[in-house]
């Protein structure tokens, strides 16, 4: 699934360099980061409005929308004071990183994943285009996939250097994402990644 929109876009460059049409070739992509419609992730909708830049599209509509409704519903001054620091800090963590838009299924845990006789099935979905380790984060949470299934990933998608800050931020989303649907069982956790994030800051 995340190497399907990288193929094409590969595909799309090499016909870009050639004669002739390249719908015709049948190298058609995704170039931006979002999603042509609004999605859910549990019962919070998100915005998915096209971006050319990964960290703004993530910042503007994932991580923002997901503090300002804690800010709203919970009024947490810890939050209110980490995240502005946070969102300065966050270009950091993606300096030389190159994000490629990948199709992504947005709430990839072992709950939503199966397999039947004709192959691997996915429920659930939150889609949207972004950068492929946004998934694996999560895949690491609830029931996490096995060693397995990441080897076999990292053979067809190697990972990028320094990836632990990077794997922190998509977690600190599914874990703000769940306090904004169970509570505040979900506060320390979230408050744990925000100051792990900023300590050498």
């Amino acid at each position: 699934m995340h190497l399907h929109n990288m193929n094409a876009l590969d595909k799309a460059e090499a016909a870009a360099s050639r004669v002739g049409d390249p719908e015709k070739q049948g190298a058609t992509a995704v170039s931006q980061f979002g999603f042509h419609v609004p999605t859910y992730c549990g019962r919070i909708p998100m915005q998915n409005t096209w971006h050319t830049d990964w960290l703004e599209f993530f910042v503007r509509d994932k991580l923002q929308p997901q503090i300002s409704l804690i800010e709203r519903e919970y009024g947490d001054r810890e939050v209110t004071e980490l995240w502005p620091r946070l969102q300065r800090r966050l270009p950091e963590l993606f300096r030389g990183v190159s994000v490629r838009p990948a199709l992504l299924h947005g709430d990839l845990w072992s709950g939503n994943a199966a397999e039947t006789d004709q192959g691997p099935v996915l429920f659930d979905p939150a889609c949207f285009y972004g950068d492929a380790e946004f998934d694996l984060a999560y895949a690491t949470m609830y029931g996490r996939f096995g060693k397995d299934f990441f080897h076999a990933y990292c053979a067809r998608m190697p990972r990028q250097d320094d990836l632990k800050d990077r794997q922190d931020i998509y977690l600190l989303y599914n874990n703000i994402n769940h306090w904004n649907h169970f509570g505040t069982k979900y506060r320390d956790s979230s408050l744990t990644l925000m100051r792990s994030l900023l300590k050498d800051v």
